[in-house]
């Protein structure tokens, strides 16, 4: 029987995928192996270090749910959601930057009329968004749905709350762009929130000294047809956390200077009965194929 040894068994374990049909599901099985391996000997790794990692990602499986993805949080934390999405998007040509969807786009996204205050509900300091999509011409690409979703006052989701199955949808909504290539809508301005600590993530920032904060943003979601899927998020300029983003979002270009305004009208016309924010933002986007994102449990639903 073969005798397998530090020094071979990488490569009898690489070898062990040499027949699998899918050319890329053997490469990417191949050097995640190679990876896993290449770890274990370079950090001396020990049985309770491996037995400890076992248990926090069975843990973090565990705190897994249709409307929270632990999982996806722990790539946010570690840099790797940011980097696949920097290998799969090398080549801009002067669009507008992307950054992670995120754990909490949960689909939610009914189409709205222009105007709507889609935090309604919530207390906070008014504010206006308006944004354009445009080709990379700046030409204005109209009927274009664009999903927006951002955190209360209190830096937390609609879908972290208790009340989300039975009051719906909050700060969370669908708009269609106009002739022009403009959409508009009442918000509240968001703030800094912390991720969720309550779990195994959480854990591991506590424990690592990191700060847990996110800076002030808006998402957006621009899944405008023949071309490329947009997935941003613009962030509140001038936010005390702009430079400790915890899971590595904040890019130059997506800073937004948000004007403090004292009219008596937003720039739809209609009143406004206390001071309020402006925001404004042109989104571009680059030709080319792909589908929108899904949230994790559309797509655990459609491969059931």
């Amino acid at each position: 029987m073969t005798q397998f040894s530090e020094t071979d068994l990488t490569a009898a374990v690489v070898d062990s995928f040499k027949d699998t049909p899918n050319p890329r599901v053997k490469f990417l099985l191949q050097e995640l192996v190679k990876s896993l391996h290449a770890y274990v000997q370079k950090t001396d790794l020990t049985f309770e270090e491996w037995e400890f990692a076992i248990d926090f990602l069975t843990r973090t499986g565990q705190k897994c749910t249709p409307i929270r993805q632990e999982f996806i949080l722990l790539s946010d934390v570690l840099g790797v959601s940011m980097l696949v999405d920097a290998v799969n998007h090398r080549e801009r040509e002067g669009a507008t930057e992307t950054t992670v969807l995120g754990p909490f786009y949960v689909g939610e996204h009914q189409v709205t009329p222009h105007g709507t205050d889609v935090s309604a509900r919530l207390s906070g300091e008014k504010m206006f968004v308006q944004g354009r999509v445009t080709d990379l011409s700046g030409k204005p690409l109209a009927g274009v749905p664009v999903d927006i979703w951002h955190a209360d006052d209190d830096g937390f989701y609609d879908s972290q709350k208790p009340t989300y199955a039975t009051e719906g949808p909050s700060s969370r909504a669908r708009f269609i762009t106009d002739a022009d290539g403009r959409f508009f809508f009442r918000t509240i301005k968001p703030c800094s929130y912390p991720i969720p600590v309550d779990g195994p993530v959480g854990e591991m920032i506590s424990y690592t000294k990191r700060p847990a904060l996110r800076p002030a943003h808006i998402h957006f979601l621009v899944a405008a047809p023949g071309y490329e899927p947009l997935v941003t998020h613009v962030f509140i300029g001038g936010d005390p956390n702009i430079d400790c983003d915890v899971v590595f979002g904040v890019k130059d270009e997506l800073i937004a200077n948000i004007e403090k305004r004292t009219d008596p009208v937003m720039p739809d016309g209609k009143p406004s009965p206390t001071p309020w924010h402006l925001m404004t933002y042109e989104f571009r986007v680059r030709p080319g194929g792909g589908a929108a994102p899904k949230p994790l449990a559309a797509k655990a639903t459609e491969d059931a």
